[in-house]
């Protein structure tokens, strides 16, 4: 039991962090727990590791050559063989060549928008928002929630929050993007956001460190407790319902002073040889620690895939080419930079080999996908252009399949030809590996009730 000094002391370390963690561990735990998995799927989930290259890879490039087809559309890049019979990627990746007995390469995602913007909001909540402005399209508490928040809205309390992003939410020139927060669920079911957007003048969710202007205890507690408490006031006048405020509050101090939660941070805890293996850049460290996180018990892992030079970020998939802040360079030459496919390669392979090797991989499913792919030709600038007629998905873990493919493109990989996926499909997917049913039910603001999503799960995955 916390003293009321010792309250005050952590209160003003975490500043509003510590107002909004409870909310985290308030899951409504008794509302239609039962009934929201309906028939259960067959899904063995745990936890979650979404990787989202933001930009949008393509699909032509990596998972789905086409060598017969013509000059101008064909891959530069050769396919090689995997260790699966009838599966070729790119000879860029050949690590991720030795695992593909361990994924589920999905040919046939596709939908309407070549807008970066729409799709993601899409790729990640799985609707369409028409209302969204591009691209100001600032995230709002009338979004319909992603991903993680709806995982977390389903997730019993623990040690470390139900959802985590890193290295930090999409975002840029003072936009942080719709679709990456909890929207009308609230701030309760917000991600942990590691760091802030970039350029985006917003502080991160969550912050799991206090701000480093606040450095002295007494002030710390003035301060901090003010801020906390004035938050507190603001959300209490907004609730409908019951909050147990001493039981939560205690939770989620307890859950930031933890010494598992610390040192679940702590990437200088493991071997030098585990790290090496990763990378040591930003994309490996963020893998791994994904890898720590859900070994600590995190429901859901988000890994945003970008790139920043010179105070500027690059959605480095978005490989039109000649990009100005990025040397000019074509799109195949970008592909092949320390930002793209080698860091790809080097990091997925580890994780899934590092899962695989601690008993993890059954329990955490592994989603990598963009927003959309890239269009069938190539452009001028050796690059490819937005296309969300057909792209790609790879899934691992979590009870899915591996060493197969869902789903066909046409001979110039420009659109679907057997079984389309939609973004709700696979968000649906995602949902029935944790044993939720798209029919599970959330409540907005005004308590209108929403399915969870208006997607089908692909149940041939599993197996």
């Amino acid at each position: 039991m916390l003293s009321r000094r010792d309250a005050m002391v952590r209160l003003g370390q975490l500043g509003l962090g510590a107002v909004t963690l409870p909310g985290l561990l308030q899951a409504e735990r008794l509302q239609g727990n039962n009934d929201a998995t309906g028939s259960r799927p067959k899904g063995k989930a745990r936890s979650c590791i979404f990787i989202f290259l933001w930009g949008g890879p393509p699909h032509q490039d990596l998972w789905d050559l086409k060598p017969e087809a013509p000059e101008g559309i064909r891959s530069l890049f050769r396919p090689i063989r995997t260790v699966v019979p009838g599966i070729q990627v790119c000879d860029q990746m050949p690590l991720f060549a030795r695992h593909t007995d361990k994924v589920a390469i999905i040919r046939s995602m596709t939908h309407e928008s070549n807008n970066h913007e729409p799709s993601v909001y899409h790729t990640l909540t799985g609707k369409r928002n028409p209302g969204l402005v591009v691209p100001a399209n600032q995230r709002r508490r009338s979004d319909f929630p992603n991903l993680a928040a709806v995982l977390a809205r389903f997730s019993p309390p623990g040690a470390l929050p139900a959802s985590v992003t890193l290295p930090r939410p999409i975002g840029h020139d003072g936009v942080t993007y719709a679709g990456t927060y909890a929207g009308f669920l609230g701030p309760r079911y917000d991600p942990l956001e590691y760091q802030e957007a970039p350029n985006s003048h917003q502080p991160a969710l969550h912050a799991w460190l206090p701000p480093p202007d606040l450095q002295e205890t007494r002030l710390l507690a003035r301060r901090g407790l003010l801020r906390s408490l004035n938050e507190l006031d603001r959300r209490l006048q907004h609730h409908r319902g019951p909050i147990d405020f001493d039981e939560f509050t205690q939770q989620a101090y307890r859950m930031l002073t933890s010494s598992a939660a610390k040192r679940a941070f702590q990437l200088e805890l493991e071997p030098a040889v585990i790290r090496d293996r990763y990378g040591r850049n930003e994309y490996g460290e963020s893998f791994l620690l994904a890898r720590r996180l859900v070994e600590a018990g995190v429901r859901l892992v988000s890994i945003n895939w970008m790139y920043i030079a010179n105070g500027r970020v690059f959605n480095v998939w978005d490989n039109h080419g000649d990009t100005a802040g990025l040397g000019y360079l074509n799109g195949y030459a970008m592909l092949k930079e320390k930002y793209c496919i080698p860091p790809l390669d080097q990091a997925y392979s580890a994780l899934l080999e590092d899962l695989a090797q601690r008993g993890l991989l059954e329990e955490t499913l592994v989603v990598m996908v963009g927003e959309f792919g890239r269009t069938p030709r190539i452009n001028k600038t050796l690059g490819r252009d937005h296309w969300g007629m057909c792209y790609s998905a790879v899934l691992a873990g979590g009870g899915i399949r591996g060493g197969q493919v869902y789903g066909a493109s046409d001979a110039h990989a420009a659109y679907v030809k057997d079984k389309p996926v939609a973004p709700e499909d696979l968000l649906a997917t995602i949902y029935a590996a944790f044993g939720l049913s798209p029919e599970a039910e959330i409540h907005d603001r005004e308590h209108r009730p929403h399915r969870i999503c208006d997607g089908r799960p692909l149940e041939a995955l599993f197996g």
